[in-house]
């Protein structure tokens, strides 16, 4: 059995869903379009299939996946992301920009569909209708 976090923080309770290595890689290529056990096989070059069969039914299991059935015989699923599974775009962007501004060798960047022009996350405050730069923001106990 795994080891889970027991803190009380969002944080560490998150990673207990999607923090175990490959899952991240997994999501991410299924929100790419990769929809079969096969084309995410062939994708995440030297997964072992043991572990890429855990990992998609830990992800379905927390909502982050479906699978439905596309084949009967011999038994195989398509996975799509639910809506609680698109909640982590906003992760995956703020990850690629991340890399793409620290690593030496970045492979990926975020930019606007219509200009190719790159681009930022930004924080916004529904209220105020402003953006607000990190250091206006703070993480705050609920």
């Amino acid at each position: 059995m795994k080891k889970k976090y027991e803190i009380p923080c969002n944080i560490a309770q998150t990673l207990n869903i999607i923090g175990d290595r490959w899952t991240l890689l997994i999501v991410h290529e299924i929100f790419l379009g990769k929809k079969t056990y096969k084309e995410l096989e062939e994708k995440l070059t030297g997964i072992a299939t043991n572990l890429l069969s855990s990992r998609l039914k830990e992800l379905e299991e927390n909502g982050i996946i479906k699978a439905e059935v596309y084949q009967e015989r011999p038994l195989r699923y398509c996975y799509s992301i639910t809506d609680k599974g698109k909640g982590l775009r906003e992760v995956f962007n703020a990850i690629i920009l991340w890399g793409h501004e620290h690593l030496e060798v970045c492979f990926k960047k975020i930019v606007d569909k219509n200009t190719g022009d790159e681009v930022e996350l930004r924080y916004y405050n529904p209220k105020t209708k402003k953006v607000l730069d990190y250091k206006d923001v703070e993480i705050k106990e609920v």
